[in-house]
């Protein structure tokens, strides 16, 4: 199956067109969220070169030796989420911490396959709550201004979908975008080294399990390795592949904004997965390795005390099918089952 197929592609390009332009972008994004709640976003005003750039500072960092990286380490426990997590230490799912605690106890089986990756989270400098995690600057000079300056770039992009998100769904074009100052999101480095082909296909071993995503929408930028795939909505448990296509952004609805449209009578909040890659790396003896993998996810949250209900341009007769929280207390709902 061709996954272009599948995963609609908006040319960005006419974004910054006449208001008919700008209309139809914004009913194209939609359309491709209730359909498959993933699109590939290219022409859009991130230059190739700083995408580029931002590759290249993450191999760098990944390029350290582990002594290097461990001087900005994640803080222990789930409440703060920045700095460096080493393979092992996270362990994502779709699962949600609820009362009766069976989330939990199967979060607990699910910690038995590690997740083989390592990552690097930051966030606003502005943010107390999130203080980020620098590592000391003779390290890797240059690196902190540069992610500084790329967290801004990708908010200014996330805000003109927020815009376009808000227009498609009959909204003031704004009424989104006010919602997000930028203070609660979040970029994450991502790398997924060389593993066993085997450990993936036999479950012994996971790059990161299905899951939605926690934000209202991520921007994702990946590299030519592949091995993201998207859940097919209409046959739940078959995943297609959404293939790297050069300089796109793959953009996904996240569970606040599909909370915000009623669930997937508007926006789908659709799960996704890393596995195996199309094709392995190299063989050592008989064993075939996996490719390695780096990729940028960039998420958007809404502020922290941002409440998050139903849009009315969303809600029928029915009631609506999810009850009003901050972004704060579902963070903390996710979070928690995480570390």
């Amino acid at each position: 199956m061709d996954p272009s197929s599948t995963i609609p592609i908006v040319d960005f390009a006419r974004w910054n067109s006449d208001a008919p332009s700008r209309l139809r972008v914004a009913q194209d994004i939609v359309a491709a969220c209730q359909k498959v709640g993933f699109v590939y976003i290219v022409n859009h005003s991130l230059p190739e070169s700083l995408l580029d750039e931002a590759f290249h500072w993450s191999q760098l960092f990944f390029n350290l030796p582990q002594e290097e990286k461990l001087k900005a380490p994640h803080p222990e426990g789930w409440a703060i989420h920045r700095g460096y997590s080493w393979p092992g230490l996270e362990k994502v799912s779709g699962l949600e911490a609820t009362s009766a605690g069976d989330d939990e106890e199967r979060a607990k089986e699910l910690r038995e396959v590690p997740d083989i990756k390592e990552s690097y989270d930051i966030g606003s400098e502005n943010n107390p709550t999130q203080p980020n995690q620098w590592i000391p600057e003779e390290t890797l000079p240059g690196f902190r201004s540069f992610m500084t300056r790329f967290y801004s770039e990708c908010f200014r992009m996330g805000g003109e979908i927020l815009q376009a998100l808000a227009i498609g769904l009959d909204l003031d074009e704004n009424h989104l975008l006010n919602k997000h100052s930028g203070l609660n999101n979040q970029l994450r480095l991502l790398h997924y080294p060389p593993v066993p082909a085997a450990a993936l296909e036999n479950d012994r071993a996971a790059r990161c399990p299905a899951h939605t995503d926690w934000s209202s929408i991520t921007l994702l930028f990946q590299d030519d390795c592949g091995g993201l795939e998207v859940e097919d909505v209409h046959r739940p448990g078959t995943f297609v592949p959404a293939t790297p296509i050069k300089n796109a952004i793959v953009m996904n609805v996240g569970d606040l904004l599909q909370r915000w449209s009623n669930d997937a009578d508007r926006l789908r909040s659709t799960s996704h997965r890393v596995t195996l890659p199309p094709m392995v790396d190299r063989f050592e003896g008989q064993e075939r390795m996996t490719r390695k993998r780096f990729s940028i996810p960039y998420f958007l949250s809404p502020d922290s005390g941002s409440v998050i209900e139903c849009i009315p341009s969303c809600r029928g007769e029915e009631p609506a099918k999810y009850e009003p929280i901050t972004q704060a207390d579902y963070n903390r709902m996710r979070a928690s089952m995480q570390y």
